[in-house]
């Protein structure tokens, strides 16, 4: 059974497409097979890939249309440094999409349906998610056998985390999923060391997640090489393979790999 996992923040900025770029390069450099569907209407994982804007009948808004036969649109990912990685881009026709999954009899399971009637052979799948609590995250929530929260180390973003915690575990009620979608743990990104601030709400965050049985991975460190890498298209590692950042996406991925080998 292959991997399923949504990336889910109901925060702008907390670093969603960025995590989910360097986890698909890294567990496809690992030697496994890796689909991201960017869920997301503003086409984040188009831009942080370095690919050109999909015509709508080539995103997963038309995965979702009711006459999809199947062929699936993916596109090969940083083809010179593995061929393990594939995607299937968003764009603004996800808008659209939003209001027909409302009124779709199988809306909220739309996305696990195509995945079980339609399967793709990929090991580990990722759901990058817009920063809502809307129905594009509802669908990836549905379809997921597993979740990680990305939060930004900011007052605003864990404020957030509490009511996007309350959202899982009620939609996982009302939507009666069996078993419901495992949360691997949250992710403190963009996290400075030397601001207080940022101390603070980790040391506090840590015990609360805790109480919860929530795992904190070790935080994604701030950078601007980030922004510079996925401004040419490509994950950190490929820019500056030896920058510190580099390391600290291990833990995440040694559980993702340790996941898909006892799933598999």
């Amino acid at each position: 059974m292959q991997v399923r996992l949504a990336l889910l923040s109901n925060a702008g900025g907390s670093g969603k497409t960025t995590l989910a770029v360097h986890l698909a390069y890294l567990v496809a450099k690992a030697g496994f097979r890796v689909a991201l569907i960017d869920l997301d209407p503003q086409g984040s994982v188009s831009l942080f890939c370095g690919l050109l804007r999909p015509k709508s009948n080539q995103t997963i808004a038309a995965v979702l249309q009711d006459n999809f036969q199947g062929d699936w649109p993916l596109v090969q990912l940083w083809q010179e440094h593995t061929q393990n990685v594939e995607a299937c881009q968003g764009e603004m026709g996800l808008i659209k999409t939003i209001n027909e999954l409302v009124l779709h009899e199988r809306g909220a399971y739309l996305l696990g349906d195509r995945l079980t009637d339609y399967p793709l052979p990929h090991d580990l799948i990722i759901f990058d998610c817009p920063a809502t609590l809307g129905p594009l995250p509802l669908i990836a929530l549905s379809a997921s056998t597993h979740l990680i929260v990305p939060i930004q180390v900011e007052p605003k973003s864990t404020d957030g985390s509490s009511k996007l915690l309350e959202w899982v575990y009620h939609t996982c009620r009302r939507l009666r999923l069996k078993p419901d979608p495992q949360i691997l743990g949250f992710v403190p990104n963009q996290y400075d060391q030397r601001l207080a601030i940022h101390r603070n709400i980790l040391s506090q965050l840590i015990p609360q997640l805790e109480k919860l049985k929530i795992e904190t991975f070790s935080s994604i460190r701030f950078s601007s090489e980030f922004k510079n890498a996925s401004g040419l298209g490509v994950p950190l590692h490929l820019y500056r393979p030896n920058h510190p950042a580099c390391d600290d996406f291990s833990p995440i991925v040694y559980k993702l790999v340790e996941l898909i080998k006892s799933e598999g």
